[in-house]
């Protein structure tokens, strides 16, 4: 009995401990943003449950790089500001959720106006909406944000080069 007892705890820890993947998310939903963790990530409330939510076609500069605070400040000021409409594009088998933020109230995409704002860059190996790409050059050409800079270090050379690679 004892031994049946453990297996049932131990199977009931892993449960409750492990991202659950049997939680199916709709290919749409709405929930309340709690947490900001990056400029391209931030978890959201739904039925319940947090869900990290990573900015499609999108990547941000990383915590500790040039305009990384920037971009993180942006992404709360915009999410904090009412519920949002999550669009889902991937789930990995972690559970992390790929997808498009929209503000319900405003109607703004955030994943669109940090771009927008020089505050991304287009991932256009994850897109093929050019539409972000044309976003990027009318920033790029304003020289807004992270385009302030000659030549801005994209957050996938910045972690390469973070980890020595």
């Amino acid at each position: 009995m004892k031994t049946s007892f453990r297996l049932f705890f131990l199977s009931f820890l892993f449960f409750l401990f492990t991202p659950s993947t049997a939680f199916s998310l709709p290919d749409s939903f709405t929930g309340t943003v709690v947490e900001v963790l990056e400029g391209d990530t931030i978890k959201v409330l739904y039925k319940g449950k947090l869900i990290n939510v990573r900015l499609s076609f999108i990547d941000c500069p990383e915590r500790g790089q040039a305009y990384g605070r920037e971009a993180m400040e942006f992404t709360a000021m915009m999410a904090h500001s009412g519920p949002v409409r999550v669009d889902v594009n991937t789930v990995n088998s972690a559970g992390r959720v790929s997808a498009e933020v929209t503000l319900m109230d405003a109607g703004f995409n955030i994943n669109r106006e940090l771009v927008k704002a020089g505050f991304a860059w287009w991932h256009g190996k994850s897109s093929d909406d050019a539409s972000y790409g044309d976003l990027e050059k009318i920033a790029r050409k304003m020289k807004i944000g992270l385009w302030k800079e000659e030549s801005p270090t994209p957050p996938w050379e910045f972690k390469d080069k973070a980890h020595g690679q």
